[in-house]
């Protein structure tokens, strides 16, 4: 029998992935299990917001382009509810330009932006250095 203890109100080793692709759920699920994060998957903003305001605390890669809420409005949302305290988030996207007025505007709350296809080795090293920051 396997006991899985979690600390309560640790971020360390918490993942969310937001995306309305089952690929890339799962495929990034695999990735970060077998790098020992505990991992939740979303594919939309709203079971997102619903993650957090359930006590989720870690870090967020977020999708851009998802049908009904899209990451920046996720993103928005986050922040006008006051849901930031213990999140990290990162953008995961297949939209190769960024939108300068939008990062503008949210950017601020936003600590890695990373373009699909994604660069495992680049995504598993930007979430472990958010990790460690947020953790010394």
């Amino acid at each position: 029998m396997i006991v899985y203890i979690m600390v309560k109100g640790t971020m360390e080793n918490r993942i969310m992935i937001v995306d309305d692709d089952p690929d890339v759920l799962l495929s990034l699920k695999v990735v970060f299990e077998h790098k020992n994060y505990d991992v939740v998957t979303v594919d939309n903003g709203v079971g997102c917001l619903e993650e957090i305001e359930n006590g989720f605390k870690g870090i967020i890669l977020m999708d851009l382009m998802m049908p009904g809420m899209d990451g920046w409005e996720t993103i928005n949302e986050i922040v006008n509810r006051g849901l930031l305290k213990n999140v990290e988030i990162a953008i995961i996207t297949g939209k190769g330009t960024k939108d300068y007025q939008k990062i503008s505007l949210l950017g601020s709350y936003v600590f890695d932006y990373i373009t699909k296809p994604i660069d495992i080795k680049k995504l598993i090293s930007s979430v472990e250095k958010c990790n460690k920051s947020r953790n010394t």
